[in-house]
């Protein structure tokens, strides 16, 4: 079965290919995009200050921008990071509409 992660950032398309890598435990991912979400200075989405881990993934693609998403290493971490946390093969990142679909 294929497994991805597309990420529309700044108008561009990345897109990582995650076949024969070990996937991420859930617990490791969602440390890798704390550490990111805090790295990289991101808000909430909501005035709640609630924030669902789909929010996160998308604010961190946001804030991470086409600079981090061209760095081959990085986006792959991510990729890694969004797949194993939303326990999704398959995901489509939009920052710039802030959407995560699978």
């Amino acid at each position: 079965m294929r497994s991805e992660v597309n990420v529309i950032v700044g108008g561009q398309n990345f897109s990582f290919s995650l076949e024969g890598q070990e996937p991420l435990a859930n617990d490791a991912a969602r440390k890798w995009l704390d550490g990111q979400f805090v790295a990289l200075e991101c808000e909430p989405l909501r005035a709640s200050g609630k924030l669902l881990l789909a929010d996160k993934v998308v604010v961190v693609a946001r804030e991470a921008g086409v600079k981090h998403f061209a760095d081959a290493k990085w986006g792959a971490a991510f990729a890694a990071a969004a797949s194993a946390a939303l326990g999704k093969k398959i995901v489509q990142v939009d920052a710039d509409n802030l959407s995560v679909t699978y």
